[in-house]
């Protein structure tokens, strides 16, 4: 233990210790005991179940109201953050008082107080590691298994692979409690033991599945100690007692059955009962089971041991060798003498029709063959552990047979075939390990108690794994004891038909066997009340967590926290296994469980361990993962072999479980390894990325969809994702950007409200991708940041998508078509991709279906293909899954329009798209008048602007307006700018003296604008607009004729002017372009080949 000092400061003030932020503050200088009553319980919840775990540390910023206004002065530095951060004194004073309840009976025994404001103060833990953990572990281990059906594994498997079946099954369960030591270990584990562990160390998904299936596991194990204890009752406790009886002795099991059923039902409604009214009856008799265990083992060793001198007299009855049922007769002989008189026996009248011994027709088999007594328990010294030592499986129906016995081999009558012992169920290898493992699982039982362990970080493994080393050697000598001193045929007798109805394993314990046969009783009514304690509160747990919506009922329990409708479904459940009504049948259903849950167990430790998370810090040392990948590999041969119907069955439920709660559970971060996994996987992946680009099959458009938002913050074109969904159908990446305008500091809040604006917006639209929201002084310069520093590694986009400012001739503010062209700029010099959807609030809908119509390509330019691959996606999501492709392309005069167009169809076909192709030829024509006249109207537009901008009434006014539009407004439009560097923004009042000389300048200004409105009407267009607008109209008088009527028109974006002055005639050849068409993607490929005819 470190040596800690606490040294007293001396302060003159006196030190005012207030309740800050929740947090009951300890003054350490105080040297007696100045503590405050009613320290509250620091495992909060919210309402709803969820326990905050980690609430001690850190302190929510909603209770710092509750400060006190003085601070202590050495600590004057920090005094602005201990709102939030507590002061170490805190923190020790929270941590010393925090309790763990355990969610086991303990807390359920005393009704809560009626007064609910006294608080009980929690006892402190006291228990060690032998009461706490090893014999609670000790009691759940052993049961029903060992007592009713060891013996008969034995008998049927041999010792030699016995002694596998027994390793294989104890090294599963050691393996997995050094996983399960090293997560107990790893902090404190609260209520749900292997749930809890598992749940917040693989996530709520896991946790809920493997929580599930831990309770039916649980559940049904219920159901398996009862039908144990049924058996008991019924085969040699009471046998008198059964409502059902065979019609003959030749009739098969259903009656047995039938009373199964009958009783189990009987004693399961009692049992319920018992937990029901009061659980604190069930642990003060745990102690009474424990001994009853306990005490039948040692006869067992104490029955072995008295046979190497005096072995036990329970001789079996055979003919030739096949072996009788001893109860059916009193003499093993075929005749007896009675005075002088020889008579014929019982046996005789058994098999034979007359008591007459010379005209008796008797059965073949009995004629033929010589009665002989053999003894069932040769003892220890015999030597008969020889002729055990290998297997002999059975299949159903199959006389019990001594092979060192010699036999006349004929085939006896049906009707003799009831007096003979014979296997109830065929026999297999796989089925013996289903059916012995659930006496290898309890190990949980430990962790389960963990808040009344004084140090559970030392108790648990320790005491677990003394456990399970105990119960491994009481398997392995009991496998050798039984093989050395039961006959064969005895051990493969499940029900002691040879040995008078006798318990196999009481036939061989001292001093008798009602020692075996009263202490099993006990031990599986025990265990069967212990697992219909836990189950309940172990789906309460789950309930609580409120990971699975429908499961929220079973969370409520009644006034003293019986958990009432868990305890009703776990009856439910466990009635189902009773009606099946064969041991036998539903150990295998509950072997599945309890492994998938040891498989999780096994997979969180390893996990953890190969994530090297910086939490994961287990005291106990002497794990590995590979170890933990060993018994995770065991867990699931094992499910496999013992049952691979069975195994798919549990593994199909559990998966369904996980997806349920992926889609419908609530939200859970609870620090899980499976988000450190996914972290690593995904670094994993982008390190592989870096290696270099795509290669060009594939390539997908990776999109940055730029979003424009309005003054509350809203999305302002949600088509805008919608189309983005409908183009990427969930694939690839998606990255939705904003800009907002301004101060980072002071915009903070704004970004995180956008931020949850566009995440909701994406969720309607459903397009799965990453938010980025960044603030800058101007927007042009966050959309530069946007398009450089979006994405990571290789997880980057290659093509942006914005939106078309709207309204940019009606503005005279440039700035808006200045930011567009700029961003414009910005994607080519990125070699991105772009893509621009124009009158984008007439795009449909993701409800909305095109049953007809076309998709138009007007492939003018190469681009890389993106013209031909953008339609091929859209038409993967079912909104334009019904369109048909047309691709247009331009011929010249001195081009072959018919070789153009049959190159084009060859293109296609190697490319596997399907299109109609056309050629479009345009002729040289005349330039028209009505390509000056636009022409005309775009410059004179263009100069009168620039004339107004240079006039400073028009400076002013404009200054003014950008003022009050900052003012009012303060995030910008994502396509609008702050005033350019150039344009000063003047003060709210402008002063000026008036001189004679400025007097006469204003008036030569005002002269001159006659002039200047002259200069504008006698204007003549430039050559090259002229061409540039020709273009654009023929162009777009061929597209409105040919595709008028299309769904979707994709056309070649052509690039801005590489000087910046004829950026607005750029705009409006544009414009005309397009005009007269409802939906345009305009498209400019990022500068290398995104599609290939090579497979």
């Amino acid at each position: 233990m470190p040596h800690f000092t606490v040294v007293p400061v001396q302060d003159n003030s006196p030190s005012n210790y207030d309740s800050l932020e929740g947090i009951n503050w300890v003054d350490y200088r105080d040297t007696g005991q100045g503590g405050y009553p009613g320290h509250g319980d620091t495992v909060s919840s919210d309402g709803h179940g969820n326990h905050k775990e980690d609430s001690p540390f850190l302190s929510s910023s909603d209770s710092a109201s509750k400060r006190n206004d003085f601070y202590d002065k050495n600590l004057a530095l920090f005094e602005e953050e201990l709102d939030i951060r507590p002061k170490v004194s805190s923190l020790l004073s929270r941590l010393v008082n925090y309790t763990n309840v355990t969610q086991g009976a303990k807390e359920h025994e005393e009704a809560e107080s009626a007064d609910a404001s006294r608080k009980q103060v929690p006892k402190s833990p006291n228990m060690g590691t032998l009461m706490g953990v090893y014999l609670p572990c000790l009691q759940n281990i052993f049961g029903v298994i060992l007592f009713l059906r060891l013996t008969w594994i034995v008998g049927t498997a041999g010792v030699v692979q016995s002694f596998l079946i027994v390793l294989m099954c104890c090294s599963c369960t050691m393996l997995t409690a050094i996983s399960m030591s090293a997560i107990a270990t790893n902090g404190v584990v609260p209520a749900g033991g292997a749930y809890f562990m598992i749940s917040r160390s693989l996530g709520p998904e896991f946790g809920g599945a493997v929580g599930l299936c831990f309770y039916l596991g649980t559940t049904f194990a219920a159901a398996m100690y009862i039908l144990g204890a049924i058996e008991i009752f019924l085969k040699y406790l009471i046998p008198q007692a059964a409502i059902f009886h065979p019609a003959d002795i030749h009739a098969g099991s259903g009656a047995m059955l039938n009373n199964m059923r009958v009783y189990g039902t009987i004693c399961l409604s009692l049992m319920a009962v018992v937990v029901f009214v009061g659980v604190k009856y069930v642990n003060k008799f745990a102690s009474l089971f424990l001994a009853c265990v306990i005490i039948s083992i040692v006869s067992i060793y104490a029955g072995a041991v008295k046979s190497i001198f005096q072995p036990p007299e329970f001789p079996i009855c055979m003919l030739g060798n096949r072996t009788l049922v001893r109860d059916l007769f009193d003499v093993c002989d075929k005749k007896v003498i009675v005075g002088n008189e020889t008579v014929p026996s019982k046996l005789w009248k058994n098999f034979c029709s007359s008591e007459n011994s010379s005209s008796a027709h008797c059965d073949e088999y009995f004629a033929q063959n010589n009665v002989t007594e053999i003894p069932g328990i040769p003892g220890l010294a015999s030597g008969i552990i020889k002729e055990n030592m290998w297997g002999d499986y059975m299949e159903k129906g199959q006389i019990l047979e001594k092979a060192s016995l010699s036999s006349v081999d004929v085939h006896g009558s049906m009707e003799t075939f009831g007096f003979y012992v014979s296997a109830d169920i065929a026999t297999s290898f796989t089925l013996l390990v289903g059916i012995f493992f659930p006496s290898a699982t309890g190990i949980m039982a430990g962790s389960n108690r963990s808040g009344d362990l004084r140090d559970a970080q030392k108790s648990i493994p320790i005491g677990t794994i003394l456990a399970i080393t105990t119960t491994s050697l009481v398997y392995f000598s009991s496998v050798v004891l039984f093989g050395a001193c039961i006959e064969g045929v005895v051990l493969r007798d499940k029900f002691g038909d040879a040995v008078r109805k006798n318990l196999v394993v009481g036939t061989l314990s001292w001093p008798s066997p009602w020692v075996i046969v009263i202490g099993s009783f006990f031990s599986t009514v025990g265990a069967g009340l212990q697992s219909l304690t836990g189950a309940p509160r172990l789906l309460q747990a789950i309930a609580k967590d409120n990971i699975i919506p429908f499961l929220r009922v079973f969370g409520h329990s009644k006034a003293n926290g019986e958990p009432t409708w868990a305890l009703l479904l776990t009856g439910l459940i466990a009635e189902l296994g009773i009606l099946i009504a064969s041991l036998d049948m539903v150990a295998p259903i509950l072997s599945m469980f309890f492994l998938m849950c040891y498989l999780f167990v096994n997979l969180a430790c390893a996990v953890q361990t190969l994530l090297r998370t910086p939490n994961w810090r287990p005291r106990f040392r002497y794990y590995h993962w590979a170890l933990s990948f060993l018994g995770m590999s065991m867990c699931l041969a094992l499910m496999f072999i013992s049952s691979w119907y069975y195994a798919i069955v549990a593994m199909g439920i559990a998966g369904m479980i996980y997806k349920y709660i992926e889609y419908q559970g609530a939200e859970k971060e609870w620090g899980d390894g499976i988000r450190g996994l996914s972290l690593s996987a995904a670094r994993y992946s982008l390190l592989r990325l870096e290696a270099g680009p795509p290669h060009t099959k594939n390539w997908r458009p990776q999109l940055l969809v730029l979003l424009k938002l309005d003054e509350d913050l809203h999305v302002k074109y949600p088509r805008m994702l919608t189309f983005a969904s409908q183009l990427k159908a969930g694939k690839g990446l998606t990255i939705v950007g904003s800009v907002i305008q301004g101060n980072f500091l002071e915009c903070y809040g704004e970004t995180q409200a956008s931020e949850q604006a566009i995440k909701n917006m994406m969720e309607i639209e459903r397009v799965k991708g990453f938010c980025q929201v960044v603030v800058a002084s101007k927007v042009r310069e966050g959309i530069a940041h946007l398009i450089q520093s979006c994405g990571l590694g290789g997880m980057k986009h290659n093509t942006v998508v914005m939106g078309w400012p709207y309204g940019w001739r009606q503005s005279e503010d440039p700035r808006a078509w200045k930011t567009f062209i700029n961003t414009v700029r910005c994607t080519t010099a990125a070699h991105l991709a772009l893509m621009v959807p124009k009158n984008v609030s007439f795009y449909p809908s993701n409800h909305e279906r095109f049953t007809d119509g076309y998709i138009d390509v007007w492939w003018i330019v190469h681009d890389g293909g993106m013209l031909m691959l953008l339609p091929f996606l859209l038409k993967q999501h079912k909104v334009w899954r019904k369109c048909k492709m047309r691709i247009f392309t331009v011929a010249q005069m001195d081009d072959n329009s018919i070789q153009m167009k049959k190159d084009l169809a060859t293109f296609l076909y190697q490319l596997r798209l399907e299109a109609e192709v056309e050629v479009v030829e345009m002729h040289d024509s005349d330039i028209s008048a009505y390509t000056y006249e636009r022409t005309l109207m775009m410059e004179q537009r263009s100069q009168m602007l620039k004339q107004m901008r240079l006039s400073s009434a028009e400076r002013d006014r404009e200054a003014q307006l950008v003022k009050d539009r900052h003012s009012l407004i303060r995030m910008g439009s994502l396509y609008s700018d702050e005033e350019e560097e150039t344009i000063e923004v003047l003060p709210e009042k402008n002063q000026m003296t008036w001189t004679s000389e400025k007097i006469e300048a204003e008036r030569r200004n005002r002269s001159n604008a006659p002039e200047n409105f002259r200069e504008l009407i006698s204007i003549k267009p430039d050559q090259s607009n002229v061409r540039r607008m020709h273009t654009a109209v023929k162009l777009n008088e061929v597209i409105v004729n040919k595709s008028h009527d299309a769904r979707l028109v994709l056309l070649n974006m052509p690039g801005p002017p590489r000087n910046a002055e004829g950026d607005e005639n750029y705009m409006e050849f544009l414009e005309v372009l397009t005009e007269g068409l409802e939906r345009v993607l305009l498209v400019r490929g990022g500068g290398r080949e995104v599609i290939t005819i090579y497979s």
